[in-house]
């Protein structure tokens, strides 16, 4: 009789059970990410989708947005008695939940959230449901169709309240610091698409219907207020877009952002001490015993203003171009 060949994904499982049980990986550490894995174990990424999902379900490890998928804390509560004990289901026959496509849209968005857009695949979803693997295309027919019900979902999650703030200023700031927060917690966002091609969720349309209507009496032309939309949007969006590159940069070398800019503290001392750079020079010694944080709430805040600010000039301008009623 043919000895049974275990799964690839239930010998990743055991190893990154054997590294937590030995003390290799400790609570709150960050364990190696679903392309990690594919990588170093030479599969595919849905079969390391699903062995993160199955330590996931076993309670070995939990997925933290942003960071990734670290291991849990032990347990507090006691083990329950043998008699109450559900048996441990059998991973050869996993019994197939009930779907939804919410249920799709939701296990997607948490993919990306913790590991970014690109390791999403349809494969992978159905990994980290338990289902099989064409079980979601009864839902969601395509990648693309999923992404973009995953980009709505996320759009809708923040709406604005009945009474708008007095003054366009105001309702500005509300749309953008909502767009940011949106962004914060789902960075993959600013990946999905260009300016020049928009994507037409009804979600999203609530954001820039929310922008245009604080501009809308301004006395600004149609095209002067489809762009000056377009700005905050597209502010909002750049600053996000670097959360997710930090993401991905952390996830390919391994090493945080503070370990990767102490690496290049040769080259930029050498950048500053060459005589060309004077007014760097002269930051960087200023900054010699504090040193610079690079703060993208502090920049979001900062760069907020001076658009405002800049609104603000423009509005009073077309205000001063207008005819004044008929002496």
């Amino acid at each position: 009789m043919a000895a049974t060949v275990e799964p690839p994904y239930l010998r990743i499982v055991r190893e990154i059970r054997r590294r937590v049980a030995e003390g290799e990986l400790r609570p709150g550490d960050r364990v190696p990410s679903t392309r990690q894995l594919a990588s170093e174990w030479g599969v595919a990424l849905a079969t390391a989708t699903r062995a993160l999902t199955t330590l996931n379900q076993e309670g070995v490890v939990r997925a933290q947005p942003r960071v990734g998928t670290v291991v849990a804390a032990p347990d507090p509560e006691p083990e329950p008695s043998r008699s109450r004990r559900r048996p441990t289901p059998n991973p050869a026959h996993p019994a197939e939940p009930e779907l939804t496509r919410e249920r799709v849209v939701h296990a997607a968005i948490g993919i990306a959230d913790t590991e970014g857009l690109e390791a999403l695949s349809m494969r992978g979803v159905a990994a980290r449901l338990g289902v099989a693997t064409m079980s979601p295309y009864r839902y969601v027919h395509s990648k693309e169709e999923l992404t973009l019900l995953m980009a709505d979902a996320a759009y809708g999650e923040r709406g604005y309240p009945g009474p708008a703030p007095d003054g366009w200023r105001a309702r500005l700031e509300l749309g953008a610091r909502t767009l940011w927060e949106l962004h914060q917690r789902h960075p993959w966002l600013a990946q999905l698409s260009p300016l020049t091609r928009p994507l037409p969720l009804p979600n999203l349309m609530v954001h820039g219907e929310w922008v245009l209507a604080a501009l809308d009496g301004l006395g600004l032309d149609p095209a002067t207020m489809l762009d000056l939309n377009i700005l905050v949007y597209s502010f909002v969006q750049g600053l996000a877009a670097n959360l997710e590159r930090e993401a991905q940069a952390r996830a390919a070398s391994g090493i945080s952002e503070q370990e990767w800019i102490d690496g290049q503290a040769p080259a930029l001392d050498a950048l500053a001490g060459s005589g060309n750079a004077p007014t760097y020079a002269k930051l960087l010694t200023s900054f010699a015993r504090t040193g610079y944080d690079l703060d993208l709430d502090r920049l979001f805040e900062t760069g907020l203003r001076a658009l405002l600010d800049g609104f603000a000039a423009l509005v009073e301008e077309r205000a001063g171009q207008r005819p004044g009623p008929a002496g």
